[in-house]
């Protein structure tokens, strides 16, 4: 589970830093739930989601990014938790974020359940 989840949450990011936002909008589930700091409110579901990464659609570039201390805690066999810190640089500068993303297996296939995205800062 945790190496399955870890490559897709990589494939995503690394579609994103290209500008595709399909990568996550292929994994998301239908009634997917979405913070994130640029968006005002809680985005729910899959339109909802699409409308907004319509917006932003090849306008993100990242240059070099890491993961850094991924955590998946599972939560039986078909849900995981998965949170980590993600340093980013490219076209919007240099960000730090937390990550928060609830994975749950329906038809065999790992969907995202939940999303929310943060700003952080380093420590010290």
């Amino acid at each position: 589970m945790t190496n399955e989840l870890l490559a897709l949450e990589r494939a995503a990011l690394d579609r994103w830093g290209r500008g595709d936002p399909d990568g996550y909008l292929e994994l998301s589930a239908g009634d997917v739930s979405y913070f994130d700091p640029f968006v005002a409110q809680r985005l729910d579901g899959h339109a909802a989601l699409a409308a907004w990464y319509a917006t932003i659609r090849g306008k993100i570039r990242i240059e070099r990014d890491e993961i850094v201390g991924a955590r998946i805690q599972p939560l039986g066999a078909d849900a995981a938790v998965l949170t980590f810190h993600y340093v980013s640089q490219g076209s919007e500068g240099a960000l730090r974020w937390s990550c928060t993303e609830v994975y749950a297996r329906a038809a065999g296939a790992w969907r995202i359940a939940h999303t929310h995205w943060s700003f952080t800062q380093r420590a010290g």
